[in-house]
């Protein structure tokens, strides 16, 4: 992907969108872009809104509460792992938590959430590759992980998220998508209260036409928007 501008990046990434539905078979406006702007600074968040995108999502609790102060009229996602203490801190800002994946935070989530009045829409992360170094939850263990999450009433269950092996080919790529669709089809078929799903987040820059292909409707864009993440030295 040729990087020249966010907003040439916007107009390009979208346009890829339309064309992996075409051959899918899919209405495009069906298909939620999620603007990866963790470590970019503001300016080019007001460029990617600017050009189109409405949905931001950051896995840092600080940087998310520095960037929503900033920059109004647009939905947050938290995409990253979140840890149990900075959950109340994001609890009132974001629509979407995209990486539930154990119960401790689960009754945090929940319980944050009462406190505001509030029901919390996440995503369940699976562990598609069953990598050591990665969070989420094994295929085999997603049900009962589901009924475990029946209890909270201020949590409303609204589909899956995974990230595939990094070092993983097109077409293992491309299985691993399939079988995250095949799971998203089994859990739309539980039924409890606080389910309601809707929502497969898979696809990243490299990757997100395959996800399209079989089945995501939320794509998670970073570096094929805002070019290559920034990482400020840390000072001494």
């Amino acid at each position: 992907m040729i990087k020249v501008g966010v907003a040439e990046n916007v107009k390009y990434v979208k346009e890829k969108i339309v064309e992996a539905c075409k051959r899918a078979n899919r209405d495009s406006s069906e298909i939620i872009l999620v603007g990866v702007s963790k470590t970019h600074p503001i300016d080019k968040l007001f460029k990617a809104k600017e050009a189109g995108i409405e949905t931001f999502g950051e896995s840092k609790a600080q940087e998310l509460m520095e960037k929503y102060e900033q920059l109004d009229g647009v939905k947050w996602h938290f995409i990253g792992h979140l840890q149990k203490n900075k959950v109340k801190y994001i609890i009132d800002k974001v629509e979407l938590i995209h990486s539930l994946d154990d119960i401790e935070l689960a009754k945090e989530i929940d319980k944050r959430a009462k406190n505001i009045g509030k029901v919390m829409d996440v995503l369940i992360q699976i562990n598609i590759g069953k990598e050591e170094s990665k969070y989420g939850i094994y295929k085999e263990d997603i049900l009962d992980f589901c009924n475990s999450l029946s209890e909270f009433k201020n949590i409303k269950v609204k589909g899956l998220m995974c990230i595939p092996p990094a070092e993983a080919s097109i077409d293992e790529t491309r299985n691993y998508f399939r079988t995250m669709k095949q799971i998203f089809d089994d859990v739309k078929k539980v039924e409890y209260e606080n389910f309601d799903i809707k929502y497969l987040s898979m696809g990243m820059s490299d990757d997100f036409e395959i996800a399209i292909e079989e089945g995501a409707n939320i794509i998670r864009v970073g570096t094929g928007i805002f070019g290559e993440r920034y990482y400020a030295k840390e000072e001494k």
